[in-house]
């Protein structure tokens, strides 16, 4: 069990829901060493009241808050419950949203919860996660043809949960196993190159990877798929197709998704403006 008085509590505080500081606590949280962290959201905040209670629990709970919250009159408030009470708050967009002022010489629309509103970006993004998951592991290969991006590796190279990650940016991504005894299809060398992603990972840690999968299955470490041999075999024949393909190759060892999904974007927009 969990000692209570060992968690780290964190508010997140918003007048819309919250994803926005929730994304930069989790973000900072990596960087330390702190895996107890209780985060609790408070969305919708539209009232002064409603702040005073807040951060009455934050400070009962010694918890840091962060809040994004765009009427001025309400981080003001903020800002005063925090010294009256002597709770850590972090106001995440407010010192942005004051340096487009005085820098722009703009004023904000004030108005909360645009991040998420159902624009012609939202419903891109709604259709290219759809299309990743239909065009998932290669359960269809005319997803191909279709995709803005494919991508190609063997087993466990990360390539289901970046083709989610990159879809939440709007991209259509379609990804593809490559498996010894399987012949890739035709359609992967009738799509420009420059669509083509590949993945490579370090055999060791792919067979790292593939064991603890076993193991979550309740299946026997020892299989094929979980030797070193094979993973090697894999490797080598998935290298020689995409020298063929004449994709460009991102070695996806110890990578973050994130940070991979940075240099897959780079490449594509490169390659959408050249």
């Amino acid at each position: 069990m969990v000692d209570e008085k060992l968690r780290y509590k964190i508010y997140i505080c918003s007048d819309s829901i919250g994803e926005t500081a929730e994304t930069v606590v989790k973000a900072t949280a990596r960087q330390f060493d702190m895996t107890q962290i209780e985060i609790k959201r408070v969305g919708h905040i539209q009232y002064e009241d409603q702040i005073k209670v807040v951060m009455e629990d934050a400070n009962a709970e010694n918890a840091v808050v962060a809040y994004t919250l765009v009427q001025p009159e309400l981080r003001e408030m903020m800002k005063q419950e925090a010294i009256r009470l002597g709770v850590r708050a972090v106001d995440i967009m407010g010192p942005m949203m004051q340096a487009f002022i005085d820098t722009f010489n703009n004023i904000p629309k004030q108005e909360p919860g645009l991040l998420h509103k159902m624009d012609e970006n939202y419903f891109k993004k709604v259709e290219a996660i759809e299309f990743a998951v239909k065009f998932d592991d290669g359960r269809d290969v005319r997803g191909l043809l279709q995709a803005d991006l494919v991508l190609v590796g063997i087993s466990r190279t990360s390539k289901t949960p970046l083709s989610i990650f990159l879809a939440h940016k709007g991209i259509k991504v379609a990804n593809l196993p490559l498996v010894p005894e399987v012949k890739p299809p035709k359609e992967l060398f009738e799509i420009p190159r420059s669509k083509v992603i590949g993945l490579s990972m370090l055999p060791e840690q792919i067979l790292r990877i593939r064991k603890e999968r076993l193991k979550a299955l309740g299946m026997a470490s020892g299989a094929n798929y979980a030797t070193l041999d094979r993973i090697i075999e894999e490797h080598n024949i998935a290298s020689d197709l995409m020298k063929r393909v004449g994709c460009p190759v991102i070695d996806v060892t110890e990578r973050a998704i994130e940070e991979t999904a940075a240099i897959i974007i780079s490449l594509h927009d490169s390659n959408i403006h050249s």
